[in-house]
């Protein structure tokens, strides 16, 4: 808009300097100087009239455009706002507070899609369970910031140690769960590497993190439930 309105006053300049010269040279070339100043004068305050009009009316119109442009970046601070807020609800909604993983509510969710995705086009789905060891004996030497530490160096661990596709879950207290799509035994047992020998510093004092695992791959008919308790299952023998 702002490039149509400087167009306009181009052409309007444009214009009134052919005008003017409309006036003044067939006066000039007849050498008739009354004629010349009647007409040099009524031309000058037509151009003048003219001048006044159209700054007139551009100067509403930039008043417009910054009315526009005001209103523009209000809306644009409003848009922002209610993406913020609504980033944060969906924070509040699908993440544990704790550890920044999803949470149990998502992780199911993402385990029936995974399942429905695993029936579709026969891939493999692995669901592995991990319960941490010793994490009440750490809360009651250290206290539960030492606890919450531990849980924050584990679930960082765990989300460093799978892939991108896979889902790292807390389903709550100290136990988390790996959703695993596409993946083969052998690279259950690198996701575990990776995540085994961390420890956590705490009062000065570091302390070693064991857990517990237990995985189990998706059979095709079987329900989200009763895989997770086939996982369970595993994860309390390992504990056992």
């Amino acid at each position: 808009r702002q490039w149509w309105l400087w167009s306009t006053t181009f052409a309007l300049i444009l214009l009134l300097t052919i005008a003017v010269a409309s006036f003044a040279f067939p006066a000039l070339l007849s050498l008739e100087q009354t004629t010349y100043s009647f007409y040099l004068n009524q031309a000058v305050r037509a151009l003048v009239g003219i001048v006044l009009v159209s700054s007139v009316y551009l100067i509403y119109q930039q008043h417009m455009i910054s009315r526009l442009r005001n209103e523009l970046a209000d809306q644009i601070n409003s848009l922002a706002k209610v993406e913020s807020l609504a980033s944060e609800v969906y924070k509040l909604a699908a993440l544990d507070q704790l550890t920044g993983l999803y949470n149990r509510r998502s992780g199911e969710q993402r385990l029936a899609q995974e399942i429905s995705r695993a029936q579709r086009h026969g891939r493999p789905l692995t669901v592995l369970l991990m319960d941490l060891d010793g994490l009440k004996q750490v809360n009651d030497r250290h206290g539960h910031a030492a606890g919450d530490t531990l849980l924050k160096g584990f679930a960082d661990r765990l989300q460093r140690a799978i892939r991108g596709s896979d889902l790292a879950v807390r389903l709550g207290g100290d136990e988390f769960m790996a959703l695993l799509p596409e993946c083969r035994a052998e690279e259950v047992r690198h996701v575990l590497a990776r995540i085994e020998g961390l420890e956590v510093i705490c009062n000065d004092e570091r302390i070693s993190l064991q857990f517990s695992r237990g995985w189990t791959d998706y059979k095709p008919g079987e329900s989200p439930q009763e895989l997770l308790q086939r996982a369970d299952q595993e994860l309390y023998a390992n504990k056992r």
